[in-house]
């Protein structure tokens, strides 16, 4: 038996929408046909009756903490991919900044063997480029690679050394496989919690200087060049690094990278007097400029795709206030609908650019088979609502984590289903 979406409503180019009946079976696409004044033969067939709503391929987020092993008080595996899906995610790849962290081949195993029995969405994990994250003694590239994860990466920490990072890249590219940089200069950070900007200026805090990240994507770029790795630069958030990308790729480099949404919406100067550590993220908030030019960097394609970095943590954690809360926000559930809402509903982007920014490319920059609704492809879809408008409750997140600084927002572009390989594993 097979499935029948009817009244799918599908990005044929721009912002022009096409009404198509869709047939899956077997995990697979089968057909795509236009809907007509009858509807197909669905005989023996399930039905899923979209009524208008937007269908597209599933959603892909290269950049997210599942926080298991280790972290369980802050997400599991289990309730990160229930979040994940409620946000329209068929595929998610995890980063390996866990306890401990994914840097031998039997924590690799761990977080797959979790993934297939309490998961809903395909996890792919990252592996560690040093042990334990210290940034002293690569890890063993190759059984990595062989117990299956898609890239290597010590993110939620830089590494510090030019020549561990050198070493890596040129391992690294000899067996075809990307490094994925967290980009931060620890000399310039220490005891830091917000940008160096408006915000720390007022409350007399200690700031993150842009360049603390633009530091490390400059020297990057120079050993991606030396030793021909595709780099991947996570998070970019400053107008220093996205011009540094920008010149990197027009003069060939393999280079690529991400962008969150809180860093496309928001600046320091949104953040509240109250303190409010739901506003404490890594990279932080920067200047309206900042946010500016990583918009015009994903335009241009500087900036490739869009990942939440969703990073769920306890509300006790935190509680404990701007200074001392630990760095991180849960974005899995509202990423579509603000980026829709405040973007493509403004008539800033069309719908495709979009869809594509989430779907298509980050399959394209790391070598993936999803990413695309077309007959023969894998069935993940995702089902979209856009016109229904509802606030972001926190309350009602799949995810563990409440951190979030878009409470209250009022957003159009709601996920309303999610299907992994045909089958339904969430829906409204």
């Amino acid at each position: 038996m097979g499935v029948w979406i009817i009244n799918a409503k599908t990005v044929a180019a721009g912002n022009e929408l096409a009404s198509k009946h869709i047939f899956m079976e077997d995990g697979i696409v089968k057909q795509i046909v236009e809907a007509g004044a009858s509807l197909p033969d669905t005989t023996g067939h399930e039905i899923i009756d979209a009524a208008g709503k937007l269908v597209t391929a599933g959603l892909i987020d290269m950049h997210v903490h599942l926080r298991e092993p280790g972290f369980e008080h802050k997400e599991t595996i289990a309730t990160g991919t229930r979040s994940a899906a409620r946000g329209g995610f068929t595929t998610i790849a995890c980063m390996p900044n866990t306890r401990p962290v994914i840097d031998t081949v039997d924590t690799v195993q761990l977080v797959l063997d979790k993934a297939r029995t309490e998961g809903i969405v395909r996890v792919l994990p990252y592996g560690c480029i040093t042990k334990n994250e210290l940034g002293r003694e690569l890890t063993d590239f190759d059984a990595l690679k062989e117990a299956g994860v898609i890239g290597y990466t010590d993110d939620g920490v830089g590494v510090q050394s030019a020549q561990m990072m050198k070493d890596a890249m040129a391992k690294a590219a000899s067996i075809g496989m990307p490094i994925i940089a967290h980009c931060e200069d620890n000399t310039l950070v220490e005891g830091a919690a917000v940008s160096e900007g408006a915000f720390a200026r007022k409350h007399g805090l200690k700031g993150i200087p842009n360049e603390s990240e633009a530091i490390h994507v400059g020297r990057d770029i120079l050993l991606a060049e030396a030793t021909g790795v595709h780099y991947h630069v996570c998070h970019v958030s400053t107008e220093q690094s996205v011009r540094l990308i920008r010149q990197a790729k027009q003069i060939g480099i393999k280079v690529t990278a991400e962008v969150c949404p809180h860093h496309l919406l928001l600046s320091d100067e949104d953040i509240p007097d109250s303190m409010d550590a739901n506003w404490k993220m890594n990279p932080p908030l920067r200047t309206p400029r900042d946010v500016q030019a990583c918009i015009e960097g994903l335009e241009d394609g500087t900036l490739d795709i869009v990942v939440t970095d969703h990073a769920p943590h306890s509300e006790e954690e935190k509680a404990k206030g701007m200074q001392l809360a630990p760095f991180g926000i849960v974005g899995f559930e509202t990423a579509f609908p603000l980026l829709y809402t405040k973007f493509v509903a403004t008539g800033k982007w069309t719908l495709q650019f979009l869809v594509d920014k989430m779907t298509k490319l980050p399959a394209d920059v790391f070598g993936l088979p999803w990413g695309t609704l077309e007959p023969g492809k894998t069935a993940d879809i995702t089902i979209i609502d856009l016109e229904t408008e509802k606030e972001v409750n926190p309350a009602e997140f799949a995810s563990k984590g409440r951190n979030t600084p878009f409470t209250g927002w009022k957003l159009k572009g709601w996920p309303t289903a999610t299907i992994v390989e045909g089958k339904v594993v969430w829906s409204e």
